[in-house]
């Protein structure tokens, strides 16, 4: 799929991995909408963007929302999406059993899972029926492609991390099968697993957490940089041969 003639929806695109996406994809010529919670941070930086980019407020698990963005880029860009990446989430930390003997709440294990596996499930289902009606690329017979976003936690959850890994651990079951359900109209379906990347998250670690995340990573030691993860993401769009896989990013680090 070529990215000047893209027309993408990236959702939580106002902030960390999703802002980098934007940026990447306004970059190489594809008209982007930034669906986002945060209507403020969507607007300043479609403003900052220029034309190519529109901002959405979109909860990822409303059907209503979702579908309004999806209606926002048929009416800004002339045709419905091409492309759909899912970088909005959320995480809990807590142990299944705490130290005083409190069990695991469930309200925050269902938002977590609420958020980023039906969050991502509404957006892909909502994006493909919107990419069925395009019509097929000439070269590569695609309509469209979706990309989710899952986490190394999906296959090396640490202690506490029982919520975030089983709605990542989802996020991948759910490639392959997603893949195969939208392989007869053209619309091809990849996960990434990113690692430890600098988001802002990761910016109010203490020095001595990140140092000891900094050793964990083989090489490059070092936290990814959002642009990169944008920059996988740019080249799965492009890719018309990379459909049902989910790709780790993260310096081959396997945490323990």
């Amino acid at each position: 799929m070529r990215l000047p003639s893209t027309i993408a929806l990236v959702s939580g695109g106002a902030s960390g991995l999703g802002n980098a996406v934007v940026r990447r994809l306004v970059g190489a010529g594809a008209k982007v909408v930034i669906a986002d919670l945060n209507k403020d941070a969507a607007d300043n930086l479609a403003e900052l963007l220029g034309p190519s980019a529109v901002a959405a407020r979109a909860d990822c698990t409303s059907e209503e929302q979702v579908s309004e963005a999806l209606d926002l880029a048929e009416k800004t860009f002339g045709s419905p999406v091409s492309a759909a990446i899912s970088t909005a989430g959320t995480l809990y930390a807590a142990k299944v059993l705490s130290r005083k003997g409190v069990p695991h709440p469930l309200e925050p294990f269902e938002r977590v899972l609420r958020v980023n596996v039906l969050g991502s499930f509404n957006v892909a289902r909502l994006a493909s029926q919107r990419m069925a009606t395009r019509e097929p690329d000439r070269d590569t017979g695609e309509r469209g492609v979706i990309v989710n976003t899952a986490s190394i936690a999906a296959f090396d959850g640490q202690a506490g991390q029982c919520a975030y890994s089983a709605s990542k651990g989802a996020i991948v079951g759910m490639c392959l099968p997603l893949a195969r359900d939208l392989a007869p109209m053209g619309i091809r379906v990849c996960t990434i697993a990113p690692g430890i990347f600098e988001t802002p998250m990761m910016a109010q670690a203490s020095d001595e957490v990140r140092g000891s995340l900094y050793g964990a990573i083989p090489f490059p030691r070092r936290f990814g940089a959002p642009d990169e993860f944008a920059s996988l993401i740019e080249h799965v769009i492009t890719n018309p041969y990379l459909n049902g896989e989910t790709i780790r990013l993260d310096g081959g680090v396997r945490m323990t």
